[in-house]
């Protein structure tokens, strides 16, 4: 398969239906970029990020950073991915002390988004802001669909918040929400998707006050992001690195002054996540929401 036919098959959303489809296309991701591609490149400042440039047929794009330590290979994911689906089928019984098990987990998913978003990058470069839409439409498609693998029912849509002042119902506001479990006027969780928090953190901690100060009730809201990683513009030729696009001011600043979220999940989760105060205490990697959060919401 070329990079123009794996262009072409990620930008038509029939073909991620389910997880099998998503599955399907990371298979074939993998396979092409053992034996197509132009170069990777090391990213200077954090040297487990690469860069994979593709051949002439694809203008020589120079993809996204893609984390090596995540990011399965051909062999490995052929495996894996058997495994993964066996794991979200059964998660209630598996050992959730089994770091193996939440290995799989979080780098498959990362995996299989990446090859998603990577293979976009081969698109024309004119063409960035499509490539960013339908990676992000289709990682919100992705969630979803493991979580309903898991066992919960889940959707996107439009919540309805009635306005009520003096046991009058005045009117109704609308809130578009990329995750909703529950029904109506029994909403477990609210979640936003997102394949980074750029431009959007901000958005999620006021979504939460107003909804809840609507409502008067205290609905959980989560976020999942897969990175918060791109790459870094440089002045010198052919030196590539990275940039992080998470804001740590902005995020404990919201959640110490006006409300923290009730979960906030990463896939290639940065170094200070793990580390500094308030944020090891409010991020977690996505394993964590699979095998035991979520139970906690519903």
């Amino acid at each position: 398969m070329t990079i123009k036919q794996l262009v072409k098959k990620a930008t038509n959303k029939d073909n991620f239906t389910d997880l099998k489809g998503f599955i399907s296309f990371s298979k074939e991701y993998l396979s092409y970029i053992n034996n197509h591609l132009q170069a990777v490149i090391v990213s200077q400042n954090e040297n487990h990020y690469r860069f994979y440039q593709y051949d002439k047929s694809a203008h020589f794009q120079i993809t996204r950073p893609i984390n090596s330590k995540l990011m399965y290979d051909t062999k490995e994911f052929a495996k894996i991915s058997k495994e993964y689906v066996k794991i979200l089928k059964s998660i209630k019984t598996i050992n959730k002390k089994d770091p193996a098990i939440r290995d799989i987990l979080n780098n498959a998913t990362y995996t299989i988004q990446q090859s998603i978003g990577a293979a976009l990058d081969g698109l024309p470069a004119g063409k960035a802001n499509t490539a960013r839409k339908l990676n992000g439409d289709l990682f919100e498609r992705f969630i979803r669909l493991i979580i309903r693998e898991i066992g919960i029912e889940c959707k996107s849509g439009i919540v309805k918040i009635p306005v009520v002042v003096d046991n009058k119902r005045l009117f109704d506001m609308s809130y578009q929400h990329d995750l909703i479990i529950g029904e109506k006027e029994d909403v477990k969780v609210i979640g936003s998707i997102k394949t980074s928090s750029k431009d959007r953190i901000d958005k999620i901690f006021v979504d939460k006050f107003l909804y809840n100060k609507l409502t008067e009730k205290e609905t959980p809201h989560i976020a999942i992001f897969l990175n918060d990683v791109q790459r870094k513009n440089t002045k010198q030729e052919n030196k590539y690195g990275i940039n992080a696009t998470f804001l740590p001011g902005h995020f404990k600043g919201y959640t110490v002054k006006l409300n923290p979220l009730d979960g906030v999940y990463y896939c290639d989760i940065r170094p200070n996540m793990i580390t500094e105060d308030i944020l090891k205490d409010h991020i977690k990697t996505f394993d964590n929401l699979l095998i035991e959060d979520i139970w906690k919401f519903v």
